[in-house]
Parts: C-alpha cells; sequence; structure tokens
C-alpha cells in the first residue's frame, strides 16, 4: 500500500500586511455604512418630508382610489392626490425615495473594498497553485497548466510626497478549462517574494513538460538564490 501523501499549505505573501487589511476593513465597512445610511435616510424621513411641505394627511391614499376612474373623483381630491404623488408617486415611490437608491453603488463599493482588504490571498499545496480575491477563488495545477510570465503594478510609498508606480514580474497560469491565475512575485513592502516561497514555485512548475515553465522555475530559483539582484563575476 502507498503511503499518503501529505501537501503542506505554502502561504504566498501577496496582498496587504494585516495592519493594512484591518485598514481597509475598516474602511470599507465605513464606506460601506456611509452608503446604506444614505439610501435608508430618505425612507425614514419621507413622511416628514411630506409633512414638511404641507401634504394632506386627510387625503385619500393612491390605494384607496384604486379602480375608481379619475374623471368621477371630486376635483379636490384628484387635486389632492396629484400634489401627494409627487412624494409618494402612485406606487409610493416618489423621487425623494428614488434619491437614496443612489446610495446602494457606494454600499457596494465598501463592501468589495472590505471583502478585497480581508480575503485576498495566495498559497500552494504542492503542484496547485490557488489565488484568493475579494469575490472569488481560483486553483490551477501549476504542473500542468500553461505559464507565461506577466506583470503586475502597484504603488509604492502611497500617500507621501515619494509616491510612486512600479511595475513588478508575475507568474500567470492556465489550465485546460480556461481558469486563470496571476501570482506577483512581490511582496509589500519586499522588493519580491521570500526565498522559501519562489523555491516551492520553481518545484512546483519542476514537474510541468513545457520548456518555458520549466524556464521559469530555473529563474525563480535564481531570484530566490540573490534577493539583491547580484550575481557572481
Amino acid at each position: 500500500m502507498l503511503p499518503a501523501v501529505i501537501s503542506e499549505r505554502q502561504q504566498l505573501s501577496i496582498g496587504a500586511p494585516p495592519a493594512q487589511k484591518a485598514l481597509g476593513a475598516v474602511f470599507g465597512v465605513l464606506f460601506a455604512a456611509a452608503g446604506a445610511a444614505f439610501t435608508l435616510l430618505p425612507f425614514v424621513v419621507d413622511g416628514w418630508l411630506q409633512h414638511a411641505f404641507g401634504a394632506d394627511e386627510s387625503c385619500p391614499t393612491s390605494a384607496e382610489v384604486s379602480g375608481i376612474p379619475p374623471e368621477l373623483l371630486p376635483p379636490s381630491v384628484r387635486e389632492c392626490i396629484a400634489d401627494g404623488s409627487w412624494f409618494a408617486g402612485a406606487d409610493g415611490f416618489g423621487p425623494w425615495r428614488l434619491i437614496g437608491l443612489l446610495g446602494i453603488p457606494f454600499m457596494l463599493v465598501g463592501l468589495y473594498l472590505a471583502a478585497g482588504a480581508l480575503r485576498t490571498a495566495a498559497w500552494l499545496e504542492g503542484s496547485r497553485a490557488t489565488v484568493r480575491t475579494a469575490l472569488r477563488t481560483r486553483t490551477v495545477d501549476l504542473a500542468t497548466a500553461t505559464v507565461t510570465p506577466g506583470a503586475t503594478t502597484y504603488r509604492r510609498n502611497r500617500g507621501t510626497a515619494g509616491e510612486t508606480t512600479v511595475q513588478a514580474p508575475a507568474l500567470i497560469a492556465a489550465d485546460a478549462t480556461g481558469t486563470r491565475i496571476t501570482i506577483p512575485l512581490h511582496a509589500m513592502g519586499l522588493a519580491q517574494l521570500p526565498g522559501p516561497q519562489l523555491r516551492a514555485l520553481a518545484e512546483a512548475l519542476g514537474g510541468n513538460p513545457d520548456q518555458d515553465a520549466r524556464s521559469m522555475a530555473v529563474q525563480l530559483r535564481t531570484m530566490a538564490d540573490h534577493p539583491l539582484g547580484l550575481t557572481n563575476r
């Protein structure tokens, strides 16, 4: 009987560090809360707005006169309903409440930012690489995938006078089903992933029969052996 093969999970240092993740999550939640408040406020104060603008509470609602042809209603009732409909509309959903719907996109963006800050991660289990983003998780087997070099762009020294945009190398892998992942080869605050992580990626690519994948494995080992980008002459 063959022994069971246990693949230890190797976490990859992509995404923000824990402190920045917490800050990003808090910002996203606050952004979502502001959007939710903007959405709910018109619904909460709609009755007050109608009263403030002189809506007549004795005026029958649209539901109460539904089915009655307008020409059969007394002129005073028709005028009353017409004035009140500016606030609530014929179906009880007027302009003030429609304005509140503008907050929904902000609420969704805030939730997306919070989810992205907390969920973004990547790891290796044997030759299988998994990348998790705000909305989905994808896994590709690097031993059989089509692997190509790529690049990612990120901001260094964000929010300071020395803020710059930096392009860093990345590994792009796609399997036969069309599943595609991108693994940045740099870590937050570091020019590249730590050596053990680069070697783990190289090991995962080592079983790939494609020559380009094997060449990238060699380059990853070189990066791991020379983290300062210096080589012996």
